[in-house]
């Protein structure tokens, strides 16, 4: 029997204004659980940030040093043509290069005053220059006598005449020790004299400081 009193409802009676409480809740509990969800993407993305940037670390690869990169500028080259040889030059005389980076051969004369003073098979002066009006140049000189010990103690004498030695060291062909070569100061501020031996053969340049010594370099005797 039901109970008909007024305002009495059965337990199983549901209002329409029931209804829609019921859907406004299930709507409020749908957004709340979207709201834990987004909150719970930023977390994770947060935390995914910390540690791949701050700690440890792991996407914050510092870049490889690039290795450093020489460049090599190509020697120079003469633009002047060499002066011709006589046409009796002795072998010696004929081993002389054309030129020598950007110097070239000017002049060749016979230097008498080596051979009478050092008793040299033969000896040779020459200058080389880049061929300009006031161009720099090397004065060069080379000598042969009869055996490596006579070449040795010219070589020794012209050493202590030219004074202190800036550097020194071996001069080798193929890889074997055929003399030693050594840079002295020139008689003027900013010049130096080079003087080497290759076994009966003594040669010595004289000229501005780093002229000559990569004119010695780069000569090929």
């Amino acid at each position: 029997m039901v109970d008909q009193r007024p305002g009495y409802m059965s337990p199983g009676f549901r209002t329409p204004g029931d209804k829609v409480h019921q859907r406004s809740s299930r709507a409020a509990a749908v957004r709340r659980r979207k709201i834990g969800l987004v909150v719970a993407l930023v977390v994770i993305a947060a935390v995914a940030v910390v540690t791949a940037f701050v700690w440890p670390g792991f996407a914050r690869q510092e870049a490889e040093p690039l290795p450093d990169v020489t460049v090599t500028a190509a020697p120079p080259t003469p633009t002047a043509e060499p002066a011709d040889l006589p046409e009796d030059a002795t072998e010696l005389l004929s081993s002389m290069p054309g030129s020598v980076l950007q110097l070239v051969r000017l002049e060749a004369a016979e230097d008498t005053g080596f051979e009478e003073d050092t008793e040299a098979v033969e000896a040779w002066g020459l200058t080389y220059g880049d061929g300009s009006d006031g161009g720099a140049e090397v004065a060069f000189r080379v000598g042969q006598w009869a055996d490596a010990d006579a070449a040795g103690e010219v070589h020794g004498a012209l050493l202590e005449a030219a004074g202190d030695t800036t550097a020194e060291g071996d001069v080798t062909v193929g890889g074997e020790v055929v003399g030693t070569y050594a840079v002295t100061p020139g008689e003027q501020p900013g010049t130096s004299v080079v003087t080497w031996r290759n076994d009966t053969v003594v040669l010595q340049a004289r000229g501005p400081e780093q002229l000559v010594q990569d004119f010695y370099q780069a000569f090929p005797l």
